[in-house]
């Protein structure tokens, strides 16, 4: 194989796998219109009905690495794409590795912003590794949805 030929091959080699990659994680704008039509689905359907579609593992709010997470402003799960054991529990104390309480920092952004991004390390469903994550929420009446990526 010439010189040439290896370049062009590992460069093909290369893209297919920056796609696979890009594939296996969502972005922020996916994030981003996941959260805006979860927040429409509540506001269309109700609470209840929003908040079980949201939990629905198999549901339109789940798409590989992203799902969504409704938690009331006194930190209590309303709803959770990728854990449903976490419905009902007040995680408002819950800290990261690092330390953060990213509960307690996402509702006092809830309060004060509305609509914001945070970031902190979570684990991701798909690797099950901790991973720095970004999530994008709206305040929703007494209540924040997010969807985050994973970095």
């Amino acid at each position: 194989m010439t010189f040439a030929r290896s370049l062009v091959f590992g460069l093909a080699l290369s893209f297919v796998g920056g796609v696979a990659m890009a594939q296996t994680h969502a972005t922020d704008k996916e994030a981003t219109a996941m959260v805006k039509k979860g927040v429409a689905f509540i506001k269309a359907n109700g609470k209840e009905k929003g908040h079980a579609e949201i939990s629905n593992k198999a549901g339109q709010f789940i798409d590989r690495d992203l799902y969504l997470v409704v938690y009331g402003l006194d930190g209590t799960v309303h709803a959770h794409g990728a854990n449903e054991k976490m419905i009902g529990k007040n995680l408002i104390e819950l800290k990261d590795v690092d330390g953060k309480p990213f509960v307690k920092e996402r509702v006092e952004l809830a309060k004060s912003k509305g609509t914001f991004w945070q970031d902190y390390k979570f684990t991701n469903p798909v690797t099950k590794k901790i991973e720095p994550k970004a999530m994008y929420c709206e305040k929703l009446d007494e209540a924040v949805v997010c969807g985050g990526i994973y970095k």
